[in-house]
C-alpha cells in the first residue's frame, strides 16, 4: 500500500493540512517560478540558462556536490577534430547502443556537442590543451580522439565551474540538505482536491531540521541522477537512489528501458576503498586487460577486433566470464608498458590514488572487477525534455531520452547533462507565459506518525535490496533469476509501506523507499524483454530480436 493509501496517511488526507503554514510559524511552502531538483551538470546548467529570466530555486541533496557529476573521471564527448565527423559519432553511438537508440535524439545530441563545449570553456573549465588546441582522446567504442577532459578528473572541474557560476548568479537560490519525498500535483493543492497531474513542485525534507518543507513553481525540472545504488557494488554516490526516477513513476510519468544497467569493467578491487573507477581511458591510452592467472591478455578471445576498446558491455561481460570461469576476485587492468611519465601525466589523480594504496600503476597492474555505473534508461522524456506529465522536464541520467539505447558509449553522459539541461530550459522560456502561477497547496501533516524506533529496519532492508539485486539482476540474467528478484521485491513491498506509513520520514527511508521502486522497475522491464540486446544479457533469450523495441512502463 502507497504512502497515498491508508486513509491518505502520508500526503493525501493527514499529511495535508489546509494551510500553507508550518507548525512553528515558518512558512511550508515557498513560491519560484522555475524549481531544479539535483545540483549536477543537468540542473545547473538548466539553472543558468532560466536564471536570465526566471526565478530559479535548485535543491539539492545532501551537498551542492555530492552527485554523479563530482565523481566523473573521464570526459566529454564532442566531434572537434578534422578527421571526425558527426556522423561518425551517431554511429558510434548508435553501434554502442545496439540499434535502441533514437536516432534522432543522437543527431540532437551530437550536433549539439561543440557549442556545449564552447559554452565550458567559457565558464572556465580548464580543460587539457595540447599544440594550442584542446586535447582530445579515445575512449571505448569510440572511432576517433573526441573526449575532452580535466586530466582524469573531469567531473570535479564541471562541477566547480557550474556552482561557481550558480552562486554568483543573482536568481539562482541554491539550497543543499533537501531530501525530495514527493511530487506536488493537482491532487494536492490546498482549495480544492483536482486529478490532475499538473506538477507544481515538491515536498521536501529539510536534513537538517527534520521539517517537511513545500517548494512550489510554474515548472519542475528533475535532475535527480540515476539508480545505481539499487546494486551491491556500484561507482555510484551513496545519493545515487533512483528518486527522480521513483518520484516521477509514482506521479504518473511513464518510465522506458530501466533493464539497461551499465556496468563499468574497471572498478578498482579493493576491499578497503570501494567504488573507486578506473576510468575507460585507461584503456583507451593503451591499458590491457590480463588474466592473473594465465598472465595473458583475454579480450582477444570475446571481441578480437576491438579489444579493450570494445563497449563497455563486452567487456565487462568478458571479465565476469573470465573471473566464473577461473573462479577469480578480480581480472588485472595493466598499463605498465607505457612510459611512467606518460602515465602519471594523463591520470595524475587515479596515479595519486593507487599510490596510497601501494599499487604503482606504472609498474604493476591494477585489481578491478564490474560495477554498475549508469542508468541508461528512466523517465521517458521528449527533445525539449518535457515528460507525460504537464509542468514537470526532466534531464541527464535520471531520463530515457533516446541517447544511450540499449548501452552509453563512453563520455555521452555529461553530455546529455548539457545538451538536455540547455533544452528543458530553453522550452520553459519559450512557454513561460503560458504557465499558470502555482497554486497553495496543502502543507505537511504529522499529527499522525512517531518517530521510528527500529531503524535498523531500514539497513536490513537496504542491504537486502542490493544484494538480491546484484546476484539475480545484474550483468548476466535469467528467468529464474528474475523471478527470485521479483519475489523478494514484493515480500518488501508491504513491509516497506507500512513503515513508511508508521514514522516520520527520515533521509534514509526516503531512499529505501526510492530504492525498492527502482529495483522493481528494473526487474518488471528486464522480465518483459525477452531478447539479449546491450547491457540486458539472459540466458533463456540469447538471441537479439531483428527489430529494436523500447521496454515503456505505463503507471
Amino acid at each position: 500500500m502507497s504512502r497515498y493509501g491508508k486513509a491518505e496517511a502520508r500526503l493525501g488526507v493527514n499529511r495535508l493540512s489546509g494551510n500553507a503554514a508550518a507548525d512553528d510559524g515558518a512558512p511550508a511552502q515557498t513560491i519560484h517560478d522555475v524549481l531544479v531538483v539535483g545540483s549536477g551538470a543537468a540542473g545547473l546548467t538548466a539553472a543558468l540558462v532560466l536564471a536570465e529570466t526566471c526565478r530559479v530555486l535548485v535543491l539539492a541533496k545532501g551537498s551542492l556536490d555530492g552527485g554523479s557529476t563530482n565523481w566523473a573521471q573521464g570526459g566529454i564527448a564532442a566531434v572537434l577534430d578534422e578527421g571526425d565527423t558527426f556522423e561518425d559519432h551517431i554511429r558510434d553511438t548508435m553501434i554502442a547502443g545496439a540499434g535502441l537508440n533514437r536516432r534522432e535524439t543522437v543527431e540532437f545530441v551530437v550536433e549539439n556537442a561543440p557549442a556545449a563545449i564552447r559554452r565550458l570553456v567559457e565558464l572556465g573549465v580548464p580543460f587539457n590543451a595540447a599544440q594550442g588546441a584542446l586535447h582530445l582522446t579515445r575512449e571505448g567504442g569510440h572511432s576517433h580522439r573526441r573526449i575532452v577532459h580535466v586530466d582524469d578528473a573531469t567531473g570535479a572541474a564541471v562541477q566547480k565551474a557550474l556552482l561557481d557560476a550558480a552562486r554568483a548568479h543573482s536568481n539562482i537560490t541554491l539550497l543543499p540538505g533537501r531530501t525530495c519525498i514527493d511530487l506536488i500535483t493537482g491532487r494536492h493543492e490546498a482549495a480544492r482536491y483536482s486529478g490532475s497531474g499538473r506538477v507544481w513542485g515538491v515536498y521536501a525534507l529539510d536534513e537538517a531540521s527534520g521539517k517537511v518543507e513545500a517548494h512550489t513553481a510554474s515548472a519542475t525540472i528533475l535532475a535527480t541522477g540515476g539508480a545505481g545504488r539499487v546494486y551491491q557494488f556500484s561507482t555510484a554516490p551513496r545519493g545515487a537512489t533512483g528518486d527522480g526516477i521513483a518520484m516521477a513513476w509514482r506521479a504518473g510519468a511513464r518510465v522506458s528501458n530501466m533493464e539497461m544497467m551499465q556496468f563499468h569493467p574497471t572498478c578498482l578491487y579493493n576491499l578497503e576503498v570501494k567504488n573507486f573507477l578506473i576510468t575507460e581511458a585507461v584503456r583507451g591510452e593503451g591499458g590491457r586487460l590480463v588474466n592473473p592467472r594465465t598472465g595473458k591478455r583475454f579480450m582477444e578471445f570475446y571481441d578480437a577486433e576491438r579489444l579493450e576498446l570494445a563497449p563497455r558491455d563486452v567487456v565487462a561481460r568478458a571479465i565476469d566470464a573470465e573471473i566464473k570461469k577461473f573462479g577469480l576476485d578480480y581480472v588485472h587492468l595493466d598499463i605498465s608498458h607505457m612510459p611512467a611519465d606518460f602515465v602519471r601525466e594523463h591520470f595524475p589523480n587515479i596515479y595519486e590514488k593507487l599510490m596510497g594504496l601501494g599499487i604503482d600503476m606504472t609498474t604493476s597492474p591494477i585489481p578491478v572487477v564490474p560495477a554498475q555505473h549508469y542508468t541508461c534508461g528512466g523517465i521517458l522524456i521528449d527533445l525539449d525534455g518535457r515528460t507525460d506529465l504537464p509542468g514537470l522536464y526532466a534531464a541527464g541520467e535520471c531520463t530515457e531520452s533516446g541517447l544511450h539505447g540499449a548501452n552509453r558509449l563512453a563520455s555521452n553522459s555529461l553530455l546529455e547533462c548539457f545538451v538536455f539541461g540547455d533544452a528543458a530550459a530553453r522550452d520553459i522560456l519559450r512557454r513561460r507565459d503560458s504557465f499558470d502561477a502555482p497554486p497553495e497547496v496543502r502543507a505537511w501533516d504529522e499529527s499522525r506518525v512517531t518517530d521510528s524506533d527500529e531503524e535498523v529496519v531500514i539497513k536490513q532492508n537496504w542491504t537486502e535490496i542490493r544484494r538480491f539485486m546484484w546476484n539475480y539482476v545484474g550483468i548476466v540474467r535469467t528467468n529464474k533469476r528474475l523471478e527470485r528478484a521479483a519475489h523478494r521485491i514484493q515480500m518488501l513491498s508491504g513491509e516497506v509501506n507500512d513503515y513508511y506509513g508508521h514514522f516520520r520520514v527520515t533521509t534514509d527511508l526516503i531512499e529505501l523507499r526510492n530504492l525498492l521502486q527502482s529495483a522493481e522497475l528494473i526487474v518488471r522491464s528486464a522480465r518483459a524483454r525477452h531478447e539479449s540486446r546491450g547491457l540486458h544479457y539472459t540466458l533463456d533469450y540469447p538471441q537479439t530480436d531483428a527489430v529494436a523495441r523500447d521496454t515503456v512502463l505505463v503507471p
